[in-house]
């Protein structure tokens, strides 16, 4: 009769608990996180301003820093210089056949006032030979000096090129020189200061986008067959008290092969071994957190 007191009590006990307790069933469980970015120095030198803090919220193209861009800048001038130089030393092919055509037209008339007076028998026809001879080799002497032209302005065509993608290497270098934020989002980290050396692929700081988090959670293999890519979902963020907020969601990305269940992770079916991570997409309302646990339903 005792045990059977005991027993009422401990069930009593059990069910004014499970009353009290207002939190939501999930169907599975994870963290948030967001779209982080590593923004890491392009190039090598001092850093002249970082005008950042952790929390700070930037623009996608905001400038937040310099790194020192002067032995680019002169080195960009010297290029600018040697471009002048190759375009000073590329030859005027009218100018310089000038000369060739303007014998060329004279000896053409002069062939033919000889052809008429050879017609009158006022002259011979080794006169008229000799200026057929002229000609041809002013002609010939034209078609060399073109092909000679033609072929010193491929080449300073050719080296005006390579000297034109060497100062875009350098523009180019000095706009990395300009640190911007990649993404609308929030400092989640800042790795360097101003007066520091950075080198090519040295963090510099972390920024996040905040208005998107994405609640990484686990399901079974059972619960496969009721979800699908942009399903809506009902997350709730875990304050890990009795509040619970509710956000609508969208199923983004189920991943398409298996693991163990992480350690900090309950599954709706806390026997399986083996899950598949999904992410849903969350607007977040300035409350949400990276790293904060969460809960979701799958909406039947």
């Amino acid at each position: 009769m005792k045990l059977i007191r005991i027993t009422v009590f401990i069930a009593g006990l059990l069910l004014v608990f499970a009353c009290g307790n207002k939190s939501p069933r999930y169907d599975a469980t994870g963290t948030f996180e967001a779209t982080e970015v590593l923004v890491s120095s392009e190039v090598s030198g001092r850093i002249l301003r970082l005008g950042i803090e952790e929390g700070e919220v930037l623009k996608a193209g905001q400038k937040v820093g310099l790194i020192d861009t002067v032995q680019l800048y002169l080195k960009q001038l010297q290029l600018q210089a040697s471009m002048k130089s190759v375009e000073s030393q590329r030859p005027d092919l009218k100018k310089q056949i000038a000369a060739v055509q303007q014998q060329i037209v004279t000896a053409e008339r002069e062939k033919k006032r000889v052809e008429n007076l050879l017609k009158a028998g006022a002259a011979n026809q080794k006169q008229l030979d000799d200026w057929e001879a002229q000609i041809a080799l002013l002609t010939k002497q034209l078609a060399a000096q073109q092909s000679s032209l033609q072929h010193s302005t491929n080449s300073l065509t050719e080296q005006g090129s390579s000297v034109g993608i060497q100062v875009a290497q350098v523009a180019d270098q000095l706009a990395k020189c300009h640190l911007v934020s990649p993404i609308d989002g929030t400092v989640l980290a800042k790795y360097a200061e101003a007066g520091e050396l950075a080198s090519i692929g040295k963090p510099l700081f972390k920024v996040a986008d905040m208005q998107q988090l994405y609640l990484r959670a686990y399901i079974t293999s059972e619960q496969l067959a009721d979800v699908k890519l942009g399903q809506s979902v009902t997350v709730y963020a875990d304050y890990g008290t009795d509040r619970h907020t509710t956000y609508p969601g969208v199923l983004t990305w189920i991943s398409d092969r298996s693991e163990f269940t992480p350690k900090t992770i309950l599954t709706k079916d806390e026997r399986a071994n083996l899950v598949y991570a999904v992410k849903i997409a969350v607007e977040n309302d300035g409350l949400l957190k990276i790293g904060m646990y969460g809960g979701v339903t799958f909406n039947k």
